[in-house]
């Protein structure tokens, strides 16, 4: 049975036998407890058959768990004490592995050690093709012929493949030499080659190569030194792929720094366009790359902001000087600085006091604006929430209005736009007039007792997919079904709750992972249960990073849709214990206390 389930499956034959004898064996009638809340744990449970139930410290159901789950890792990899319960739902055998013998599993082996890592990520890296690895930076499959080819054959499968070079492979794999399309040139038709001898005749024998897992800037330095534009990349003798220098130029155009400065040098809206239709391929690679979430979604909108910041500067070029002050800022994604592959416009126009909204130079602004982001591929906002709506192009004195309006009558439409409200950031303009207004909104709300219950209330509509017996809760109809969706599901709970957070301590900023680290600094949240959300929130997101830059590769355009079928076992499992700690969350919160240590 153990055999079954990973990640013992990944353990040697002999690891597994010896862990085997370790493992203790206890039966459990319906209904009988297997542990209470701080109690001391034996080991780490498994269950081999029935169905075990879990509840957090307010009583809350976060999980039902069948054979070949593991659950107890919580509380036993901290001080060894529970940090939830469990029962039996109905009989239940459930095999119990001591956490000597689970700790000396973890050091022994880093891939089972992994398995129970909730919080662990790849290092953030540089996303420059010099620090990325050689296997990252291959795109395509491998392209390669026989040495018997003719020559005349291998320059065809090179043309319809559209590459510029084939690896010249023995039957078993192995790279025996490499042709290119200079080899064709120079000892093909400038030699007048018989163009049907094979063609092996005109290839490179022996060639240089590296394995996938060497880095960009060996690659670098061979094609400096030995001044050739294409290196194969073989691992254990097979032929895997071809390097060439376009591959290295295309990686460094749609770096960051490249995209930033195409935009602050762009003349017309219509070559920003031509930049940003870059983006995916940056997210594509920075993901590849490894680099942390939080990393790319910054770097995703930093380039936003460039093109906001761009088109504010263009809109003053072709109307001239503002009538007053103005300050332009984003909400939604691009406040809080967590935008991914998919975008729309969210933003607002807050005037100087006394400054008239109806003045066509702000309307002409505004629709200058957002029509120049609609173009570069942030579409028009599906709520209207966008300065070109004269509701949201307002005198500072008028959003004062609205704050207090929403935190007086929090009906839902109230409880929608304070959401919202409370990501906004200053893009452009002078930022002062959403500054002052931001902090005396903040302390305004807070001491509203009854607004703050219906925000965590609002931070409550929005549900982990969790379904019954462990698994998923997926969509049952049209184009995603069984797909779960990773925005709505994952993402939006840890922003609505981390905005609570927010409000409750007063806290000032508006990124979701630095309101969730402030929170737990200031002791809003438990430090254990501020870590556990952290590094929830940390595979969620990456995870939905991970499954955008897989379409996008595939040629695809990016979504929030994930097949959980398609992950492998534990990353389906690490997925799932990040909604568990979620839902666990939004529990306590509903109980009016912080997340449970």
């Amino acid at each position: 049975f153990i055999a079954t389930v990973h990640p013992y499956d990944s353990l040697p034959q002999d690891e597994l036998a010896r862990v085997a004898g370790f493992f203790g064996r206890r039966e459990y009638a319906a209904g009988e407890t297997v542990y209470d809340i701080d109690e001391a744990l034996p080991g780490l449970f498994l269950i081999e058959s029935g169905v075990v139930q879990v509840r957090d410290r307010n009583g809350e159901s976060v999980s039902e768990l069948g054979p070949r789950n593991s659950f107890g890792e919580r509380g036993l990899l901290r001080a060894g004490r529970a940090v939830t319960s469990a029962s039996a739902v109905s009989e239940a055998v459930i095999l119990v592995l001591p956490r000597r013998e689970l700790l000396r599993l973890m050091e022994a082996h880093p891939g089972f050690a992994r398995f129970f890592d909730r919080g662990s990520r790849a290092v953030m890296r540089a996303s420059d093709a010099a620090m990325m690895k050689v296997g990252e930076l291959l795109s395509g499959k491998p392209r390669s012929c026989g040495a018997d080819m003719p020559i005349i054959k291998a320059a065809g499968m090179m043309r319809d493949a559209r590459v510029s070079s084939l690896g010249i492979v023995m039957d078993d794999g192995r790279l025996t030499g490499i042709v290119t399309i200079r080899d064709m040139s120079n000892r093909v038709v400038a030699e007048g080659h018989d163009p049907q001898a094979p063609v092996s005749e005109v290839m490179t024998p022996d060639p240089v190569s590296l394995p996938s897992s060497a880095l960009g800037l060996d690659v670098l330095n061979i094609m400096f030194e030995r001044g050739i534009g294409h290196l194969p990349v073989v691992d254990d003798g097979r032929f895997v792929g071809m390097i060439s220098q376009t591959d290295l130029t295309r990686v460094q155009a749609v770096s960051a720094s490249a995209l930033l400065r195409d935009i602050a040098q762009a003349k017309t809206v219509g070559e920003m366009a031509e930049t940003t239709g870059r983006i995916p391929g940056l997210l594509a690679q920075m993901v590849r790359a490894h680099q942390r979430h939080e990393i790319v979604t910054r770097m995703i909108t930093d380039i936003t902001d460039a093109v906001t910041r761009r088109l504010l500067e263009m809109a003053e070029a072709r109307l001239g000087p503002a009538p007053a002050a103005w300050a332009w800022a984003a909400c939604g994604s691009q406040g809080r600085q967590e935008q991914t592959g998919i975008s729309d416009q969210d933003n607002c126009l807050i005037l100087a006091e006394a400054s008239d909204p109806a003045d066509p130079y702000f309307e002409s602004f505004a629709r200058f604006v957002c029509d120049g982001l609609n173009e570069c591929g942030y579409v028009y906002c599906p709520g209207d929430m966008m300065a070109v709506n004269p509701r949201w192009r307002q005198p500072r004195d008028v959003w004062r209005g609205y704050f207090r309006d929403w935190i007086a009558r929090p009906d839902p439409e109230a409880q929608m736009l304070a959401s919202v409200m409370f990501d906004l950031r200053a893009i452009g303009g002078d930022a002062s007039l959403l500054r002052g207004l931001q902090t005396e909104t903040l302390e305004l709300a807070a001491r509203n007792s009854i607004f703050v219950a219906h925000m965590i209330s609002n931070a409550l509509r929005h549900r982990p997919p969790l379904g019954l017996i462990g698994g998923f809760a997926t969509i049952r109809h049209g184009a995603y079904r069984d797909h779960i969706d990773m925005k709505l599901g994952g993402v939006v709970p840890v922003n609505d709750l981390a905005r609570v957070y927010a409000l409750q301590g007063r806290l000032t900023p508006v990124n979701t992972r630095a309101r969730l680290q402030d929170a737990e600094a200031k002791g809003i949240i438990s430090g254990s249960g501020g870590r556990d959300l952290i590094a929830a929130y940390d595979l969620i997101q990456t995870a939905r990073l991970e499954n955008q830059a897989a379409l996008i590769l595939s040629g695809r355009a990016p979504d929030n849709f994930l097949l959980p079928a398609d992950l492998p076992d534990f990353e389906r499992s690490h997925l799932r214990d990040a909604f568990v700690v979620v839902r666990g969350m939004q529990a306590a919160v509903s109980h009016g206390k912080g997340i449970p240590g």
